[in-house]
């Protein structure tokens, strides 16, 4: 392509895989130095000339996603703030490839899922000092390395590191996300048998859906004292104590729990929304939790006892909303067998239904 001679343009987007007949390899930006933004994705590209960015000091954001590229790009202007490079082929982040990101102080954005890494260098984030969103999903890691925490530790900026992190492919956190400032930590459809204890105090949102998970014991989210999001749909949890008050939403959906106890989720006094969908429930205890405002029951096998009525009774009483109804009369194993007990008791009244006597 011959240089389009223009002073000023906000964004380029070339999401065909060739420009005129010529591969993305070939791509000439020099007459656009007022560039802020290029979207180069599903191109097949390979690496491209490390100077085809290198004089375009106004741009921002680049989006590689969908190619070839086998390692990080070299040759960026320092001034990156967002860099997209998810489904290509990069292997691994270590040491010879990391020129690249050197240089670029003001990343805030790195988005690498769906490539082939497997390793990360213990320096992969050392100039990075302004990085909140990392997207690792959907790659080769079996577990959280270890030099990841101590790299973004060393950084000077605190305040502003590191608000999201997403990963995939794992079988083990084991302390490996322990990051100062992490407020978000998305770990969906790994391979985790236990929910991740070592997080940062200042974590709002932990992801953990569609994992192994079979228990969730009382210690591990009690160091997490910001927690107000827990998602644990599509686990295999039987057991469930949750130590942790601060939680606004409980999910743990889609699981295989029979049983909940009062005592299990008396710690949640400012829960405001619990979703126990397709579980296996057959009877819920009393909640005791003032702030509830909706809760999920549909998709188990509820045996409507007096007793769980009473509990609906009382839910509707504190204006919890509950999706969908259930449980609109109560059903008894054998009537005859009811009204006999009830008879015996001398408290027997036509005029009232079976649960108002």
């Amino acid at each position: 392509i011959k240089p389009i001679h223009a002073w000023f343009l906000l964004l380029i987007l070339f999401n065909s895989c060739n420009i005129i007949g010529k591969p993305y390899n070939y791509v000439n930006f020099s007459g656009l130095p007022g560039l802020e933004k290029v979207v180069l994705s599903s191109g097949g590209i390979e690496p491209i000339d490390t100077n085809v960015f290198r004089s375009h000091v106004l741009l921002r954001t680049l989006d590689l996603q969908k190619n070839s590229w086998r390692q990080l790009p070299r040759g960026l202007p320092s001034g990156l703030e967002i860099l997209h490079l998810g489904h290509n082929r990069i292997h691994s982040l270590q040491e010879s490839p990391l020129e690249g990101l050197k240089k670029l102080p003001f990343l805030n954005l790195l988005s690498m899922g769906s490539n082939r890494i497997s390793s990360i260098s213990s320096t992969f984030f050392s100039s990075l000092q302004l990085l909140k969103t990392l997207d690792l999903s959907s790659n080769h890691f079996t577990k959280v390395p270890h030099d990841l925490p101590r790299s973004l530790r060393r950084n000077r900026d605190m305040s502003q590191l590191h608000n999201l992190i997403t990963l995939s492919g794992l079988v083990s956190v084991d302390g490996g996300l322990r990051l100062p400032n992490l407020s978000v930590c998305e770990l969906a459809g790994n391979q985790l048998r236990i929910l991740p204890a070592r997080l940062t105090p200042k974590l709002e949102k932990l992801d953990c859906r569609q994992n192994n998970i079979q228990e969730v014991s009382f210690q591990q989210p009690a160091g997490m004292k910001l927690l107000k999001h827990l998602f644990l749909e599509n686990n295999s949890i039987q057991n469930f104590e949750a130590n942790a008050p601060t939680l606004v939403r409980l999910d743990p959906k889609g699981n295989n729990t029979d049983t909940i106890h009062e005592r299990e989720l008396k710690p949640l006094r400012r829960l405001q929304v619990l979703n126990l969908h397709n579980n296996k429930l057959s009877t819920l205890p009393a909640l005791n939790l003032p702030k509830l405002k909706l809760l999920y029951l549909d998709g188990n096998p509820w045996q409507c006892s007096c007793e769980l009525l009473e509990v609906k009774k009382d839910l509707l009483a504190q204006d919890v909303e509950i999706r969908p109804d259930f449980c609109s009369e109560p059903v008894h194993e054998s009537l005859d067998e009811w009204r006999a007990y009830v008879l015996a008791q001398d408290i027997y009244n036509e005029e009232y239904d079976d649960c108002d006597l």
